[in-house]
């Protein structure tokens, strides 16, 4: 993957992880207004997960990279979105397999297993590449969060 810089997420946490990574996967929104997109077709998504805490794992990671990319590489590679019914929903609009539902997704996965990790990183950000030419970004609201 090329070299990019990616939106910063302010906070005033010590260590920040961002762990690129890509799989290539199928979709279809089940809506009118979704023109061609309603049509099973394609992309090699390109994403950036951002995390970050104050305390090292006893490995001295804060996360291990590669636990962030078999998590979501594993389960999405090669796959048809829309298949998997614990993420997606086809008769729910915020559960339709969208760019924003499944940065949000990516975002729900990392962050379950980062809130049973003892040192309690925090999934800051879901950089999502669909296109060349199209993205989003996940951030999550934080209710009371003491780093900003």
């Amino acid at each position: 993957m090329l070299q990019q810089v990616y939106p910063a997420v302010q906070h005033d946490y010590s260590y920040e992880l961002n762990k690129d990574f890509h799989f290539a996967a199928a979709h279809y929104i089940p809506s009118e207004e979704a023109g061609k997109c309603r049509m099973t077709h394609g992309h090699t998504y390109y994403a950036n997960v951002t995390v970050a805490g104050d305390e090292l794992d006893e490995s001295g990671f804060l996360v291990n990279f590669s636990v962030i990319k078999k998590m979501i590489h594993g389960r999405f590679d090669h796959t048809l979105l829309n298949d998997d019914a614990e993420s997606f929903d086809n008769a729910a609009p915020e559960r339709f397999p969208t760019t924003e539902v499944v940065a949000r997704v990516i975002y729900e996965l990392v962050q379950a297993y980062l809130d049973a990790r003892p040192n309690r990183p925090q999934c800051l950000q879901v950089f999502l590449r669909e296109t060349p030419t199209s993205y989003c970004l996940f951030r999550p609201k934080r209710e009371v969060n003491r780093h900003g």
